[in-house]
């Protein structure tokens, strides 16, 4: 090889060094997906839905009419306990006529009263039951899934249909052993995703403290790059991301990002 080729060898192994350092710096990312918290509306007491007033996707306000659940069973209850009520009305007042003549006793009174507050209290037990039949939303948000439509048979304490509020929605990645030092709560990391908007960021969290994965009780230099922590991010702009998602994630935001394969 002459000198001249040398030279040319030379330049070339250089020049494939300094790429290999570009890339080196570029950050590679992390795969996550979006999630949220949703939150459930359900009846106290089983029942069959009559009426639904939302569809999935609807937008919701906090104390929009949600869905009616048959009311039957409590409106009768409620009206046993309106006739007790009115029972231990007559016998307080007869109580109370008596015992100020003195034909009647204290003991007597005093029973009249205690079963009127009872009555009185199983009315308004009654009444909360009735206005429970039909669900209010909670929180603002939007109907993410309905479970049960009308006509159908809804078990206590299951939910009709979820609300995803905005300020609920996260996101979720794994980074390795030896990229956690590099993260703390309060951080901004860069979020990316299919036609999604160049600017989304989201800030971290929550930083588990347990690994995802525990290799044998000897860590091994070949064992440890498997450790991996979950980390979660609220995004800046919630309303440009669907639950489900795939995404990318950058630690640092004015990082180069690597070229995707």
């Amino acid at each position: 090889m002459n000198g001249r080729a040398m030279i040319r060898a030379v330049a070339a192994l250089a020049l494939l060094a300094a790429l290999a350092g570009c890339n080196d710096n570029r950050d590679p990312g992390f795969q996550g997906w979006v999630e949220a918290d949703m939150i459930f509306v359900s009846p106290d007491e089983f029942g069959r839905v009559t009426k639904l007033n939302v569809r999935e996707g609807d937008e919701v306000k906090a104390g929009d009419p949600l869905y009616t659940v048959d009311d039957d069973l409590q409106q009768a209850d409620l009206n046993q306990n309106n006739a007790t009520l009115a029972n231990a009305k007559q016998t307080y007042d007869r109580a109370l006529a008596l015992s100020k003549t003195g034909a009647g006793t204290q003991a007597t009174l005093d029973a009249a009263v205690s079963a009127l507050r009872v009555a009185e209290a199983h009315v308004r037990t009654s009444e909360t039951r009735l206005k429970r039949r039909e669900g209010f939303a909670p929180v603002a948000g939007t109907v993410q899934q309905i479970y049960f439509r009308e006509g159908e048979m809804v078990p206590a304490q299951r939910p009709v249909l979820s609300i995803m509020p905005p300020g609920n929605m996260k996101i979720r990645f794994f980074v390795s052993e030896t990229e956690l030092p590099k993260l703390a709560i309060g951080d901004e990391v860069r979020v990316t995703c299919d036609n999604c908007a160049a600017d989304l960021t989201a800030r971290i969290y929550f930083i588990a403290t347990s690994a995802e994965y525990t290799p044998p009780v000897i860590y091994s230099l070949d064992e440890r790059h498997k450790l991996v922590y979950l980390i979660q991010a609220r995004p800046s702009r919630p309303d440009a991301l669907r639950v489900g998602q795939p995404i990318s994630v950058y630690l640092n935001p004015k990082t180069p990002m690597a070229e995707q394969r």
